[in-house]
């Protein structure tokens, strides 16, 4: 039997929401209500990191115990005030030359994505018709490795990135793994922003071999941490900052402070959990963005 359908004013937008009752998450009973109102109590810090970029979304429509499918064309029931950009599709999996992007510039897109089950929000270092502003180093932990050596990693990238200007913030991915996000100055293309992250994870890795990896082969990552510096390709996404991930609880990628990285790397608690949707919103309420830096732009890659 169908759940019940209501209908809503979102800003001025007039969408219907079902079934919020529904468990997304049931092992924490986290209901698809709630996903709603985490996005819609996150939007105000979320909104501006999703601020003109083509969003690729992962839903879970049975939740993240029911299997799951990436969706980057905007779906056919699209209402027609949510913002779309046709961009092409080099590559695509499914043949098409063009794929029309969902643009999530407001709150009515945010809880009409929420209502689809969207857990998962993805999106580009590069905003539409523009070159990178920003820089992301995904470090990936290879077990027995975890976030307290993703952490030690953080700090040796930050330290590095530091001698040349490069301002970098740090957050979790909102599972195994860490993200360090740099703001750069949207002047360089995506081949030069990737090359210049290679080559520093490639510095770090001959400093710290027992450490650090620099190359994808999974052989060589088992108790090191993984730098992927190839998060930079104009064709990948990184989670978003505040996104829900696809966990047993309502896991987030998370912003940290540094202190948050320096107790990790030490095994303290702070940034070798899990934060989940209730705890970041208190930490938003009490500190902010701490990811707000991120959208005042930065310097030119010394590539």
């Amino acid at each position: 039997m169908p759940g019940e359908r209501l209908k809503v004013d979102v800003e001025g937008r007039s969408l219907e929401v079902s079934n919020l009752d529904k468990m997304l998450y049931p092992d924490a009973g986290f209901t698809k209500g709630e996903v709603i109102d985490y996005y819609t109590r996150i939007a105000p810090v979320l909104l501006p990191h999703l601020q003109g970029r083509a969003l690729t979304r992962i839903r879970f429509p049975n939740g993240v115990t029911g299997g799951s499918f990436f969706e980057k064309n905007a779906p056919a029931a699209t209402p027609g005030w949510v913002r779309t950009e046709t961009l092409p599709a080099p590559g695509s999996s499914k043949g098409r030359e063009t794929i029309d992007y969902v643009v999530a510039d407001d709150l009515p897109t945010l809880v009409w994505l929420a209502n689809l089950a969207a857990l998962e929000l993805h999106t580009p270092q590069w905003k539409i018709g523009e070159h990178p502003d920003m820089m992301v180093v995904d470090l990936d932990p290879g077990p027995p490795a975890a976030l307290r050596q993703c952490c030690q990693v953080a700090l040796l990238m930050r330290d590095r990135l530091a001698e040349d200007g490069i301002d970098s913030y740090p957050k979790t991915s909102g599972k195994k793994g860490m993200q360090l996000c740099c703001p750069i100055a949207g002047t360089q293309d995506a081949e030069d922003v990737s090359a210049y992250a290679k080559r520093i994870a490639q510095e770090l890795e001959r400093a710290h071999p027992k450490l650090v990896v620099s190359k994808m082969a999974k052989n060589l990552r088992p108790g090191k941490v993984f730098i992927d510096w190839s998060q930079n390709n104009a064709a990948k996404t990184t989670v978003s900052p505040y996104s829900l991930r696809a966990q047993s609880v309502p896991s987030v990628s998370t912003p940290l402070t540094w202190d948050e990285v320096e107790a990790g790397a030490a095994g303290k608690r702070p940034a070798t959990k899990p934060y989940v949707a209730g705890e970041v919103l208190k930490r938003v309420e009490k500190d902010g963005d701490l990811l707000a830096p991120l959208l005042d732009g930065g310097p030119e890659l010394p590539v």
